[in-house]
């Protein structure tokens, strides 16, 4: 803190505070309304959406489209009232929290800030986890595509997963020495036309079942009792399928990082409210119709992964298409949700080492065709043994939709609703047992039970899976 002081004082005294520097004295942040919402869609618009037609499936066409609308409304309210703790205690002129806890710790304090520090950054490692095991699995649908394209549908074309995943390892590896968020905006561009990409593919070849007459068969309640599953079985997947689609919605762990690359005028927290609102809106509108229109496809008996999981073979190309900007998509979303990860452990080992050179010291190299680029080696070491660690663990666990409801079901109620209604009450001193602050109180009882009862079903779901499964032996 002492260091940002001394370089604000030093811009002020040379009169470069406003061109060079915002008010906290760090460089000046160039972020805008544009690149906010591609964070955010590059965020939202990730595995979730590939198992939105069997989360459907699971509930039904009623209880389905009800639980996808309540879920956006859900998480663009509380995101709302996060945008208003960027900077404390006044949304506009207070001091910035440069990160979701830090948010935390200046709004709360005390054991709800320690509480925040591990729901927050273990859920950004098993995002990491859970984007390894999914564009993994999207790479070998590639291979098995081709595959059937020149066999035939019945042939078995199974490929090993492992493989795919030590290349995203080496791929994560380079592209982790991308030093902050600031400089991923490029990369989350990509990342998101990727997204539209690959959704708009899917949302096509589903229409074009829909039309071949070749759809299964659906209905309000979603898979029957007695018929596809036992009544136990319809009730872990109905809640597993809440946890995947709270997951398809989830990014406000990564919302204050976000709203801290942009310019301070106009405000930060009203660029960073209508940023959510376009992403949300966008991602609701896809996720309505990638899940919508892949049920009526695939009817009660789709797969998991509606890309992967071979309810398409033809065109291949077109599915294969799709599985690659997949793959390029949550490289790209890897990075933006492991960035807090990294910030974290480089900041504390700054401020506790301040003088070493292989902690703080940039070298700058030259890179041929890209330009000048600084290189720091202890983040060099200390990112590529991250990727490592989530590469071997996806390779241990590779159970896709299980997973997927486990993160959702446990970073939801804490992250996405908990957290941010507390630090809103507290930072706006809305006044106890009022109307406003019952109802938001008990939005949050409500969300706190599903998120328990959906991370029951997912834990079980991944138990289930494992007991026929050996380690890094995974196969698509």
């Amino acid at each position: 803190m002492e260091t940002q002081t001394a370089v604000s004082s030093f811009a002020v005294e040379s009169g470069d505070i406003s061109s060079k520097f915002d008010d906290d004295g760090r460089k000046k942040r160039t972020g805008t309304l544009t690149t906010a919402s591609a964070h955010i869609i590059t965020a939202v618009i990730g595995s979730g959406v590939l198992s939105l037609s069997w989360a459907l499936a699971q509930l039904g066409w009623i209880a389905g489209i009800i639980a996808l609308l309540i879920f956006s409304l859900i998480t663009l309210l509380t995101c709302i009232l996060l945008t208003d703790c960027y900077r404390s205690p006044n949304p506009i002129t207070g001091r910035r929290n440069y990160n979701y806890m830090e948010a935390v710790k200046n709004n709360l304090g005390g054991i709800k800030y320690k509480l925040c520090a591990v729901s927050q950054y273990s859920n950004l490692v098993g995002i990491s986890i859970g984007y390894t095991i999914t564009a993994a699995i999207s790479m070998a649908a590639v291979k098995r595509s081709n595959c059937f394209h020149k066999n035939g549908h019945e042939a078995g074309c199974h490929t090993s997963n492992s493989s795919y995943m030590i290349i995203l390892g080496v791929i994560e590896i380079i592209l982790s020495q991308i030093p902050n968020f600031h400089e991923l905006a490029g990369l989350s561009f990509i990342a998101s036309v990727m997204s539209f990409a690959y959704s708009l593919i899917g949302i096509g070849l589903s229409i074009a079942k829909i039309a071949e007459r070749k759809n299964g068969s659906t209905s309000i309640t979603g898979v029957t009792v007695g018929v596809d599953v036992t009544r136990s079985q319809k009730v872990f997947d109905s809640l597993q399928a809440l946890g995947n689609i709270a997951l398809a919605y989830f990014f406000s762990n990564v919302l204050i990082e976000i709203q801290d690359t942009l310019k301070s005028s106009p405000p930060e927290n009203l660029v960073m409210k209508k940023a959510s609102v376009i992403g949300v809106s966008i991602t609701s509108v896809f996720y309505l119709l990638c899940g919508g229109l892949g049920y009526a496809a695939f009817g009660d008996l789709g797969p998991a992964n509606f890309l992967t999981g071979f309810g398409f073979y033809e065109p291949y190309w077109l599915v294969n298409i799709a599985n690659i900007c997949i793959v390029v998509h949550l490289i790209g979303a890897y990075q933006l949700f492991s960035q807090p990860v990294y910030q974290l452990v480089e900041d504390c080992c700054k401020n506790r080492w301040p003088e070493s050179n292989f902690i703080v010291e940039e070298h700058q190299i030259v890179i041929p065709f890209v330009g000048n680029f600084n290189i720091n080696f202890f983040r060099c070491i200390w990112r590529t043994v991250y990727v490592i660690f989530t590469t071997v663990i996806a390779m241990l666990f590779p159970v896709f939709n299980s997973v997927l409801g486990l993160i959702g079901a446990a970073s939801f109620w804490p992250l996405t609703v908990y957290f941010p209604i507390e630090m809103y009450i507290s930072q706006a001193k809305i006044r106890s047992f009022s109307l406003k602050w019952f109802g938001l109180k008990t939005l949050s009882w409500v969300c706190f039970i599903v998120t328990i009862v959906a991370a029951v079903a997912s834990i079980r779901g991944i138990i289930i899976n494992l007991g026929h499964y050996k380690p890094f032996k995974s196969v698509s």
